[in-house]
């Protein structure tokens, strides 16, 4: 029997979100564009999955934009606020997703000065240092609030606070920890928030971009003028309606049950560190998702651990590089010594999660080391 331990790299659908997708797909499909009386209940739910995705964050509805996940989030954020400027200073931290570095290089690529943010051992961004590299013709900082390796939390809301003293727009990606803890566009002061629906069990192919009203944003796509002109094409109202759903269900127990993972999350450790007592813990645990933990087996290989273990679904670190013999760009940007990096496993825990799947994953963790 599988143990999944992965569930940073994807959630499983839940049944109720699954059956909001049912029926917006299959009995009530209509076009949200046309004016008979399929189209006027495909605009109803897809107003509806606004109000809840932006209830979850504390956002306006009229401030979420509905589009295909993360790196589409991501690309327009940083594309979208940028790109029309046609000059300008960007700043991106190291440990950034590739779905901001990559449109980051984009830019540079295209003439604008892309500077990145370093971090420390813990993989966290010191606000000073964002304030230190701030210049009069910054146009956008982007931050990450939780990392998706390590599960750090970064101190978004200095950063954003920061930036909002400079005039500067503040954009974080947010697919990691909306839905897993408490997230609040007002109480972080961000321009810009990034989420994904299949980090929050609501299927792939759907997220949402959180734009604070008054922010000047351009499209990257070009077709119709749905999601406000920024993002044209058909509205998905069944993967909307879906996270929507999904968000209404992580906005009744998020308290309680990021504890809960937090406690089995503990429990995984203190299990590790007595099989391995030499094991190595990335980033502070007071800092990090609840549901996180990346821990390093010195002078052995990640890979090779979880080769052996094929029953534990987990990783070596990103889902986009598993099983990769390289050090990622994430533990390499800490300073991690590549010995300890190359040993290293990511365990993130989810909402099926079960003491007993804990247990025995360790039972089976300890008959290989």
């Amino acid at each position: 029997m599988r143990i999944y331990l992965d569930y940073n790299a994807t959630t499983p659908v839940l049944p109720e979100v699954l059956e909001e997708f049912r029926l917006w797909a299959v009995e009530e499909f209509g076009n949200p564009g046309s004016g008979h009386l399929y189209g006027q209940r495909a605009r109803e739910a897809l107003s509806a999955a606004r109000r809840r995705v932006a209830a979850l964050i504390s956002a306006r509805p009229e401030e979420v934009v509905f589009v295909s996940g993360g790196t589409e989030a991501n690309n327009l954020a940083l594309l979208g606020t940028v790109l029309p400027r046609g000059g300008g200073h960007i700043l991106v931290s190291a440990v950034e997703h590739p779905s901001v570095l990559a449109p980051a290089r984009r830019l540079a690529e295209l003439g604008f000065s892309v500077e990145t943010i370093p971090v420390d051992g813990g993989g966290y961004v010191d606000p000073g240092e964002v304030r230190r590299r701030l210049r009069a013709d910054t146009v956008l900082v982007s931050v990450m609030l939780a990392n998706n390796e390590t599960g750090a939390l970064q101190p978004v809301k200095e950063i954003a606070r920061i930036c909002r003293e400079a005039e500067v727009l503040f954009h974080t990606d947010a697919a990691q920890a909306v839905g897993k803890i408490p997230v609040s566009v007002r109480e972080i002061g961000c321009d810009l928030l990034t989420l994904a629906g299949h980090k929050m069990y609501a299927p792939k192919g759907i997220g949402a971009l959180y734009v604070r009203e008054g922010v000047k944003l351009s499209p990257i796509l070009f077709g119709g003028g749905q999601e406000g002109g920024l993002r044209p094409g058909t509205e998905p109202v069944a993967l909307a309606a879906a996270l929507g759903r999904a968000a209404e269900i992580a906005l009744q127990d998020l308290p309680e049950e990021a504890e809960r993972q937090r406690h089995l999350r503990e429990r995984l450790w203190e299990g590790l560190r007595e099989i391995f007592p030499r094991a190595v813990r990335h980033a502070d645990p007071e800092r990090t998702l609840p549901n996180t933990l990346s821990v390093s087996f010195p002078g052995l290989s990640g890979a090779e651990i979880l080769t052996r273990v094929p029953g534990i679904c987990a990783t070596t670190g990103a889902a986009c590089h598993d099983r990769s013999e390289a050090v990622s760009h994430v533990l390499s940007a800490m300073g991690v010594p590549p010995e300890v990096a190359r040993g290293t496993v990511r365990f993130s825990l989810g909402r099926f999660t079960t003491p007993e799947e804990i247990d025995r994953a360790l039972k089976i963790l300890r008959e290989v080391f």
